[in-house]
């Protein structure tokens, strides 16, 4: 930026003759050269946002560790077939019966399938199968999910189900309903349900910034900065974690890169919130737009660095965990609150001095002196209310969380059914119902045993004796050898069926052959994969198979990927929770230089988390009318509210240490209160409305959280540091600060 001209603070502006010319001192220097660099790379990067979907995975890798229990299972079943599926229907229904005209058109519908790229041909039967009133029939029609070591991108299971699908419609009789449904149909539109975020997401997300900026700053030009600048970030962002996850380095999920798009946003611009208050107080002291950028920089930096740092640490304790969802959103996200705040200390900071101060347009601020705050304005009003009337406050505001949180036990946490987990109805869970109604519902997607050979009988003997296992001829059976069937079906020539195969099953000539010494069974449940019922059935199967003696018996399938799923979310919440708490208390207690006013944050925040949960649970189960929840959800929302939620307490309690140094403990609060009330305020209801845009996606796990995290950072914003905090440490004076040198200075 070159020369730049200077003079001295509120001590009084010297005239042009008195002025002097010096250039930048190097750090401005290097802050200016990294944010030429942070624009070269968000702008790069941001050519980057729109190929995440190209390293997403979505499969059960992508959730499960290697060593659950499933996962092992379908490590074995590769050494039987290098092609894994998922399986998945073509339901079709005519409500007066199907005619000639439809059977003809499922039976030529199956052999245009077989041909399609992505479809298991050898796996799809010869005919449909036909409801018993005669109104529907449904075709197994299988995915290939994984070939080899390589596993099918979820771009490509939605153009594979598409055209499937697309082929079926075609051409058909009218009247003739045809849907999807399946393991395979509703993972496709789980996948799908993702397409939005780069679209549709990031363009409601902006809209609302915009607009809650335009009532912040009632400027028609400063929203365009803080916004750019967040934009940037998710530009170095989907930079680098496209590189890692290409790599292998990460995994990356639809459901990270949701959360990392309103993270990154919602966290950007509450940085850029505090830095342009303080710039635009400080501009009330200097002339020069350099000196005054400096001094904000200097003020503001240290609280949004130890807010980054508190995000990005709560982030990282996610990696302890066993899912790999959770192992990954934890470095995904905390790569996007680091570009964010490199983006917000260099780039930003040079992008608003650049322009000068008719950013603030029409609001300009002048060389004035009047930055002192805080006995200006309703937040100075009411900070000087509320010193009056701390202890009354600060029991009220705790007398309403508890109320709140009363009904935290009500919120259910049992899991969700695939066909529960969306907001909106997609062909899929149509499909799927119609499928439920006419047939039994644990056809198509079986527990899967890879048992020891020898022991297989007594396995299969086991299995078929545990409730909630399909009673009926075939429902436990080795699996089918699907190269040999489709060999016999193209010879027309069957092997008889007179060796001993337990009733309803295939001969031995096309059942699996035993890979070193172990085999796989088949097991039908009587309840759908994805119900509590069928989990409850997986684990009384454990139960049996594993007391089988000899046979080394584990059961896999779509239910037990469920199953353990469902218990990793369990175990990573309970882990993850207190190391989380303990990992903030240790960054605040560096930054405060205390212990007391750390853990009383703490405390605040965990309340005012069981608060929310508490509202959620009534919001979820009597507005929403949400089927549950899943079992990690308190976990996702607990870091994203505990993380971001001390974020405002950081930025109060900085700047009230700062004022304390100067105006003593009570005077200090006061006058944090009244100089941060406003922009807090606004970072809170930016931050909670980009949350909430998680709502436009239609999947309830991503609405639960949006809700949760938006009327848990409004709840924190308005009643926990507006009140709470200041109001207790008011109370309590000076001993807020112990054992540090503060808590024993004159109040």
């Amino acid at each position: 930026m070159g020369d730049v001209t200077t003079e001295s603070r509120t001590t009084g502006s010297p005239g042009p003759d008195q002025r002097r010319r010096r250039r930048l001192p190097r750090p401005a220097i290097v802050v200016a050269v990294l944010a030429l660099g942070m624009l070269l790379v968000g702008g790069f990067g941001g050519s980057y946002q729109g190929r995440l979907g190209e390293v997403q995975k979505n499969d059960n890798a992508a959730y499960l560790p290697a060593t659950a229990e499933s996962t092992r299972v379908a490590d074995e079943q590769q050494s039987f077939s290098t092609v894994q599926t998922i399986p998945g229907f073509l339901v079709y229904q005519r409500a007066g019966g199907l005619t000639p005209a439809d059977q003809q058109k499922i039976a030529a519908d199956i052999a245009t399938v077989r041909g399609l790229d992505g479809v298991a041909a050898d796996q799809l039967p010869g005919a449909a199968q036909v409801s018993t009133d005669g109104t529907t029939a449904s075709v197994a029609v299988p995915l290939i999910g994984r070939n080899g070591a390589a596993a099918v991108n979820g771009d490509q299971l939605v153009k594979v189900e598409n055209a499937v699908l697309a082929a079926a419609r075609a051409g058909a009789p009218q009247g003739l309903q045809v849907h999807s449904a399946g393991p395979g149909g509703l993972l496709v539109a789980f996948i799908d349900s993702f397409s939005g975020i780069d679209g549709t997401l990031l363009v409601v997300a902006g809209i609302v910034v915009i607009v809650i900026l335009l009532v912040v700053y009632r400027s028609p030009v400063l929203w365009f900065f803080p916004l750019f600048s967040a934009v940037l970030a998710l530009g170095a962002a989907a930079l680098v974690v496209y590189q890692l996850a290409k790599h292998g380095v990460l995994t990356l999920t639809g459901q990270s890169q949701g959360i990392l798009s309103v993270l990154v946003l919602g966290a950007g611009t509450d940085y850029a919130l505090l830095l342009i208050s303080r710039y635009r107080e400080e501009l009330h002291n200097y002339d020069s737009r350099v000196d005054a950028m400096m001094r904000a920089w200097r003020g503001a930096a240290p609280a949004i660095g130890a807010s980054a740092a508190t995000v990005v640490a709560g982030l990282l304790c996610l990696t302890l965990g066993e899912l790999n969802s959770d192992r990954s959103l934890g470095p995904v996200c905390a790569i996007g609150i680091a570009c964010t705040l490199l983006v917000m200390l260099t780039f930003l900071p040079v992008f608003l001095a650049l322009f000068g101060r008719w950013v603030f347009w029409p609001r300009v601020p002048h060389v004035d002196r009047a930055s002192g705050l805080a006995t200006h304005g309703v937040w100075g009003t009411f900070a000087t209310w509320l010193g009056r009337h701390a202890r009354v406050a600060w029991i009220a505001a705790t007398v309403v969380l508890l109320a709140c949180a009363t009904a935290l036990p009500t919120l259910r946490l049992d899991g969700l059914s695939i066909s529960d987990s969306f907001t909106n109805s997609p062909d899929a869970v149509q499909g799927q119902r119609i499928f439920d109604a006419k047939f039994a519902q644990g056809t198509g997607a079986p527990a899967v045993i890879a048992t020891n050979a020898s022991a297989a009988a007594q396995v299969i003997t086991a299995a078929a004796a545990v409730p909630g296992v399909a009673a009926g001829p075939g429902s436990v059976c080795v699996a089918p050898d699907y190269p040999a069937l489709a060999k016999a079906a193209t010879s027309g020539r069957f092997p008889g069926d007179g060796s001993g195969a337990p009733a309803g099953c295939l001969p031995p000539q096309l059942q699996v052959q035993p890979r070193h010494g172990r085999v796989l069974v088949n097991v039908t449940l009587a309840d759908r994969f994805d119900t509590p019922g069928a989990q409850a059935t997986v684990h009384r199967l454990r139960t049996a198979v594993h007391a089988v003696p000899g046979a080394g018996a584990l059961v896999g399938g779509s239910t037990a990927v469920n199953a353990d799923t469902q218990a990793a979310s369990r175990h990573d919440r309970n882990l993850i929770i207190p190391i989380v708490l303990a990992v903030i208390l240790v960054v605040l207690a560096l930054l405060l230089r205390a212990l007391l006013a750390p853990l009383l944050l703490i405390l605040t925040v965990v309340l005012s988390f069981g608060a929310t949960l508490g509202i959620s649970a009534l919001v979820f189960n009597h507005v929403f009318g949400f089927a549950g929840g899943d079992p990690g959800f308190p976990l996702f929302a607990f870091v994203f509210l505990v993380a971001l939620g001390i974020d405002y307490n950081i930025f109060l309690m900085t700047r009230v240490r700062e004022e304390t140094l100067v105006h003593g403990t009570r005077e200090g609060i006061r006058r944090g209160l009244a100089v941060t009330g406003g922009v807090i305020t606004s970072a809170g209801i930016v931050l909670a409305a980009t949350f909430a845009v998680l709502g436009v996606l239609p999947l309830v796990f991503l609405a639960e959280i949006g809700f949760t995290v938006a009327f848990g950072v409004l709840l924190d914003t308005f009643l926990v540091r507006s009140v709470l905090v200041p109001a207790l440490s008011t109370d309590i004076g000076a001993r807020i600060w112990w054992p540090s040198r503060l808590a024993r200075a004159a109040d």
